[in-house]
Parts: structure tokens; C-alpha cells; sequence
């Protein structure tokens, strides 16, 4: 089974063809990073105007690297939420018209649903991914969501855990703002902790007692009192949008803001409260495995420290450690036709659902 999938829910615009859900025949992506990091993240209506320009021809690359003709694709599969309205628009209607035009079926995806199916996922030229072992306690931190989700078997969740303010990705993109280092946070305060001490300055962890939930607004509060005395009072001037909001942090910082050590001590706070939490539902559920999903889950870090402590509880010969390769952690189209593939297999069961109309498949 062929299936096309296309997503356009933030600032990518990507299509890719998996087979079967889990073999990767081609998986295109077009950034819009440089478009939006002048204004220190995604502005929704230059975004749904660059889907518009990329996803035809991205579409078209997708089906030329897969060396598959339109005929061949036996279902289309589209991001119909969450995400940026404009953007999802685009997708939607792009996938629509390809639906309606090659009389295929039309699958619309939950995008952290998504997220989880990347862990099926095989790139090409890559040895075959073993399939996690159920019950999975995914960790799924992208740039709006921090959950801890328990799947069963396939489509079949229970919600264990879920921020009460700040998602981890948010915060990291907050956490950079902070401390000039621009758009997108996540990959900017890793590259910035990079020689400094983690445990320079004592931020704040929400443990929150017995309960599975996360919490970073206090961590970012921290850091922003932390930064406020290196900060140089700037005139009330219009900025060059034509300059890279990263390059703005000399003239608002004083030089001897320590930003390493800044960076890696938010970085391992982060850290630390998601992989304790994790580790400690796991230990509760008696799952077999642990997963990542989305964007934060391309944490180095992140992994290290959730390896480290299976490994320290004792339990790394009972519970496996899982998370996709780095490509298909961020917002790509490969893990919306796998999740469409155990949609149509296991359609029955329940899976994530979208609102969207008028409501598919269009027949």
C-alpha cells in the first residue's frame, strides 16, 4: 500500500510516499526557517503563503524520488490539525484536489498522532526499524505539546501526563528569545550550552508531587530574572526586519553575559524533569517501551539523559529505548502517510480525532 501523505501545519511544507507504513520511499521537506527567524518565530500568514508557492512542486519531488507515477499511490493522506489555520488550509486543499482527481482515498491525520507512527519508520537505504514492543509510553515534546501518552496497541492511547502551562519546545523557544540566540530555540540553546556547565546556575524544577503533568513557566520566569541584569536599555526604534533576529543580541546584552552556561543550565533543567517523569510513569505502567516523538525528541541531550537513567534504574534489560532518526522528528510528511497506513489497517480502533469538514474521504 502506496500512500502520499503532505504536510503543511507550521512552517514546513513537506509530502513524502511510504510504503505500508513503515518503508520511507521518498521524504521532501521545504524549511521556511530563514523566512521567519528575521521575526524571532513563525508568523502564521507568511507561512501559509510559502505552502502555497512550495507544495506543489514539493508534492512533485516527493513522487519523483519515490519513482512512483500518481497512478500507483493507493491513498492521499493530509495534516488536518493541529495547527496554524492557514497553513493546514493549504495542505488540506492541495490533497483534496489530488484525492478527488486520481479517485483515491482521502486520510486525514492528527499531526502529534504522526509524531508517534515516525517510531515505524524506515528511511531508505536503512536497516529495517523493529517495530516497539507494546504497551509505549511516548514522551511527544514538540514546539506546542509535552505529553505522556500510553498506546496499548496501534490507534489505542490513554493521556498519562501533559503540561499545565509552557510546553518543553515553547520553552526552549522562549528560553532563546531570552537570551538572544534567535529562532528556532531548541537546536539554538543546544549549539549555545555547548562548554557550559550545567550546573552553573540552580533553575527550578516543577516536580508537581505525584503527578505525571509538566510545568516550565516557573523555569522561564527564572531565566528571564537571571538575564534582566545583563540587559542594555535600547531606544524605542523600529527594527531592520532585514536583519536576523540572532544578530540582535550584542546590542541588548552586556558582553559578559555568560549565555554557555546560561543556555546549558536551562537546557538540563528541562532535561531533567522530562526524563525523570518519563522514567518514573514507565516504572508505574510497566511498559516494554520508551519513546520520543517531535521536535524536541532530536535532543541530544534529551536521549542521553533518558538512557542514562534506564540504565541507572536498573531496568534497560526489560524496558527498550526508542526515537525516531533526526529527520523525522521535526515536522515532516513520511510520518503522516505512516500514521494514515494503521488508520486504514486498524480503523476500527480508536486513533486521534481530527475536526475538520467537510469530512473525508471524499467520495
Amino acid at each position: 500500500m502506496n500512500v502520499l501523505g503532505i504536510e503543511t501545519s507550521c512552517d514546513e511544507t513537506a509530502a513524502a510516499v511510504v510504503v505500508n507504513g513503515k518503508r520511507v520511499l521518498s521524504n521532501v521537506i521545504a524549511s521556511q526557517i530563514e523566512l521567519h527567524q528575521s521575526h524571532g518565530g513563525v508568523v502564521p500568514e507568511l507561512a501559509a503563503r510559502g505552502h502555497i508557492i512550495a507544495v506543489v512542486p514539493v508534492v512533485e519531488a516527493a513522487l519523483r524520488e519515490a519513482k512512483i507515477g500518481r497512478k500507483s499511490i493507493d491513498a492521499i493522506a493530509v495534516t488536518a490539525g493541529p495547527g496554524l489555520a492557514g497553513s493546514l488550509l493549504v495542505g488540506v486543499n492541495v490533497a483534496k484536489a489530488l484525492a478527488y482527481s486520481l479517485n483515491k482515498p482521502l486520510i486525514p491525520v492528527n499531526h502529534l498522532e504522526g509524531h508517534l507512527y515516525a517510531n515505524w519508520l524506515t528511511l531508505p537505504g536503512k536497516a529495517t526499524v523493529e517495530p516497539p514492543a507494546f504497551p509505549v509510553l511516548f514522551l511527544l515534546v514538540s514546539g506546542g505539546h509535552t505529553e505522556l501518552i500510553l498506546m496499548t496497541r496501534h490507534r489505542e492511547y490513554q493521556h498519562i501526563g501533559r503540561t499545565l502551562d509552557d510546553a518543553a519546545g515553547e520553552a526552549f523557544d522562549k528560553g532563546a528569545r531570552l537570551l538572544g540566540l534567535g529562532y528556532p530555540g531548541g537546536p539554538a540553546i543546544q549549539r549555545a550550552s555547548e562548554g557550559g556547565d550545567p550546573a552553573a546556575f540552580d533553575l527550578p524544577r516543577a516536580w508537581l508531587g505525584e503527578s505525571d503533568d509538566f510545568s516550565f513557566s516557573g523555569l522561564k520566569t527564572a531565566l528571564l530574572r537571571l538575564v534582566e541584569p545583563y540587559r542594555i536599555a535600547q531606544p524605542k526604534v523600529p527594527r531592520d526586519p532585514s536583519i536576523p533576529f540572532a544578530e540582535h543580541r550584542p546590542a541588548h546584552y552586556r558582553p559578559e553575559m555568560p549565555v554557555a552556561d546560561l543556555a546549558a543550565s536551562y537546557q538540563a533543567a528541562v532535561i531533567e524533569v522530562l526524563a525523570r517523569k518519563v522514567i518514573t510513569a514507565a516504572v508505574k505502567h510497566g511498559v516494554k517501551t520508551i519513546a520520543l516523538a517531535g521536535g524536541v525528541a532530536a535532543n541530544a541531550g534529551l536521549r542521553e539523559r533518558i538512557t542514562s537513567e534506564i540504565e541507572r534504574l536498573g531496568t534497560s534489560d526489560r524496558i527498550a529505548f526508542r526515537y525516531p532518526p533526526l529527520i523525522l522528528c521535526t515536522d515532516n510528511a513520511a510520518m503522516i502517510a505512516g500514521a494514515a497506513a494503521f488508520a486504514i489497517k486498524h480503523g476500527d480502533q480508536g486513533g486521534w480525532e481530527v475536526d475538520v469538514h467537510p469530512r473525508y474521504p471524499i467520495t
